[in-house]
């Protein structure tokens, strides 16, 4: 299908009446046409042929679709080489500041994922139909890549405001075929999502034809797997593995979108144990979910817990479902849990299974170990001595369908940040002892050492039913579109080896600024500087950086990651607000535009290398055992690679007045960051 409703050129559009005009939006418009939205096109329609010029060479398009934002831009004038991105509100009086960030939205999303949109000057604006006409001139600024910051104008205005940008910008550019070029994004997991939820395929999503491509093929892989099992009522596990930022979690979401979809037979549930990811997720695909609602119906009211509980058919912590299931067990727990059938009113054919044929755990080599989830039960739930893993226990669950069953396994590498995490081979072992007529199907970059323990051959060995598959490895980043080398920077940086990471530092700093300062003022002023429209920008700091609290950061304060992530500058929550920090915690597998890292005394670099700290008391403690140092350095690779645009860094200055935070502390790190050539700001 077209990327739009209707397309003409100049003269074609001003010779053809508005009601063909209208017909054709309404014959290629997806949704119900009701009374507001025929009107506001008419009014559109009228206002544009009074306001462009009868240019041969010009091109107008209404309704042109952004994926990545789930949106369609009012209309688009391609003319003298700009495009002018155009924005109506029908009956307005005034600019909204969320209007005006929609616009720039669309000029900055063309401008980075629509590639004949790169070397163009792009020109956004706001028309607010009944605002009152303007005493000050127009402004016309842009920035470096030629975006404009957003126009606003009311209907009078438009046409002496498009000529005047012809007149002082315009060039001989043809503008050829600019509909049809191809649409590359690189979306947040966040946004990601919300495409997903409303119907956008996996590839249209995606930065390039290769992360596409690779994403729909794991995610085919996985589907026929599912329609396996579910013909031939087997049970299949299988665990998809990527490098950074490559998709792993937009898989596992793709797949528990389109299994909702098939009706109750077929029913997918992801799951995290990344309670903020999944807080914060669940909140974004809600609100999406009410405003599509009202959206379709204008006037009607749509509860926003009714979306809520819409979304958590899908995705759900991973302890509410193991929960439910715990429910339903014999106490006290002797050996092998069994099924309480007093408790239970389901039907014995389903096995007393949970609803969902379907399970999808992300990050699955961070289930816990059998002593970790032992601890916590009876701890939490006064459950003592439960006999197993958290991967044995999941099987064991999805194993109580008596029809069929798969589980997926999103496999991670290089980032663990939390004690008691049993690894892939406790998922095989529980197979291999447990649970043999089940298929295993597994990536080949399953055995490389950012997955594997060591002992996955012989586990394997063990297994009577395993197939290979490259399909199942996601091979392509997807993460920054500006800094493919960030994380071999981050790497590099947090390895020590100055050469290597200057090296890297070059290759991505003229399109990923990265700075460095002494001043949390000048952090604060940098990120404001360099965010535009609804980017996201916010601070980030480890979650033992606790002699921050003199610049006014406290990590023992815990912030609403929803909140902080989804709404906007006029909440004090928000990441916008540049007032909390968000730790590594926070964070993982989400993603900021625009980061800010204030740097503490946890991790500092010396003349040996990093040295690892945990504030104990009132006082600095050297960390000792190589778990915890693994988790101080895995802490900061989450923060230095969680900024898809660019960051700032901020090693403060310390105080010889305070032993807790002495110069020394701090210097280090900041010079050896100043080697690599990372510029001070």
């Amino acid at each position: 299908m077209d990327p739009f409703y209707y397309a003409a050129s100049l003269p074609d559009f001003l010779a053809t009446d508005e009601t063909t005009i209208l017909g054709k939006l309404a014959t290629n418009n997806a949704f119900d046409l009701t009374d507001t939205q025929r009107s506001a096109w008419v009014k559109e329609i009228l206002l544009l042929k009074d306001a462009l010029p009868s240019e041969k060479n010009g091109t107008i398009l209404f309704e042109y679709s952004i994926p990545r934002l789930g949106k369609r831009i009012d209309a688009v004038l391609l003319l003298k080489g700009i495009v002018f991105v155009l924005e109506f509100k029908v009956g307005a009086e005034e600019y909204q500041r969320a209007d005006v960030e929609q616009v720039w939205d669309y000029a900055l999303d063309l401008k980075n994922f629509h590639e004949a949109s790169h070397p163009l000057t792009i020109v956004p604006i706001l028309i607010a139909t009944n605002a009152a006409m303007s005493s000050a001139p127009q402004r016309f600024e842009f920035s470096d890549d030629r975006v404009f910051v957003p126009i606003c104008c009311n209907a009078q205005e438009l046409k002496d405001c498009i000529e005047k940008i012809l007149r002082d910008y315009g060039t001989d550019a043809r503008l050829d075929n600019w509909q049809f070029s191809r649409y590359m994004p690189t979306p947040t997991i966040i946004q990601a999502a919300s495409a997903l939820y409303l119907n956008h395929s996996v590839e249209t999503i995606t930065r390039s034809e290769a992360s596409g491509e690779n994403l729909k093929r794991t995610s085919d892989f996985v589907m026929k797997v599912i329609e396996h099992s579910r013909n031939n009522h087997e049970k299949s596990i299988c665990f998809v593995t990527g490098v950074p930022g490559a998709g792993k979690t937009l898989v596992g979401l793709n797949v528990a979108v389109r299994q909702s979809e098939k009706g109750e037979e077929c029913l997918a549930v992801y799951l995290s144990g990344n309670q903020p990811l999944v807080s914060v997720l669940s909140e974004a695909l809600a609100r999406d979910k009410q405003r599509q609602e009202e959206e379709k119906n204008p006037g009607a009211r749509y509860k926003l817990e009714a979306a809520r509980r819409d979304v958590k058919t899908f995705i759900q912590i991973v302890h509410h479902y193991r929960n439910a299931t715990l429910s339903k067990l014999k106490h006290p727990i002797q050996g092998i849990p069994e099924i309480d059938l007093s408790k239970n009113k389901h039907n014995q054919s389903d096995g007393y299974a949970e609803v969902e044929h379907i399970a999808i755990f992300d990050e699955a080599q961070r289930a816990w170990t059998q002593q970790q989830l032992a601890k916590w039960l009876s701890r939490k739930k006064s459950i003592e001595n439960f006999p197993m893993s958290e991967p044995e226990f999941l099987i064991w669950s999805l194993n109580l369908r008596e029809d069929w069953a798969v589980i997926i396994c999103l496999v991670g590498g290089g980032q663990e940040i939390n004690t008691g995490e049993a690894g892939i081979s406790e998922w095989l072992r529980a197979i291999k002892d447990r649970f043999p007529n089940w298929n295993v199907f597994i990536s080949d970059q399953l055995f490389g050492r950012a997955y594997a323990e060591g002992e996955l051959n012989g586990l394997l060995q063990a297994i009577p039913r395993v197939q290979t598959s490259a399909d199942l490895h996601l091979a392509v980043s997807m993460r920054s579109f500006r800094a493919e080398q960030l994380s071999n920077f981050v790497h590099y940086l947090l390895e020590g080896d100055v050469t290597k990471a200057r090296s890297f530092y070059q290759s991505l700093a003229d399109k990923y600024p990265i700075a460095i300062t002494r001043s949390l003022t000048k952090v604060k002023e940098w990120l404001r500087q360099h965010q535009r429209g609804s980017e996201r920008s916010g601070l980030l700091v480890s979650s033992q950086a606790q002699r921050l609290r003199p610049l006014a950061i406290d990590v023992r304060c815990k912030l609403d990651p929803v909140h902080w992530f989804l709404d906007d500058i006029t909440d004090i929550r928000s990441s916008l607000f540049l007032e909390e920090a968000a730790s590594e915690f926070d964070v993982q597998g989400l993603e900021l535009d625009w980061a800010g890292v204030v740097w503490d005394g946890d991790f500092r670099w010396s003349d040996s290398g990093w040295n690892h700290f945990e504030f104990k008391g009132s006082k600095w403690c050297n960390i000792h055992s190589t778990e915890g140092q693994a988790f101080r350095l895995n802490a900061y690779r989450v923060l230095l690679t969680r900024a898809r645009q660019g960051m700032i860094i901020c090693i403060p200055k310390g105080d010889v007045n305070d032993a807790t935070r002495l110069p020394a502390f701090y210097d280090t790190t900041f010079e050896y960051l100043r080697d690599i050539g990372i510029a001070e700001c």
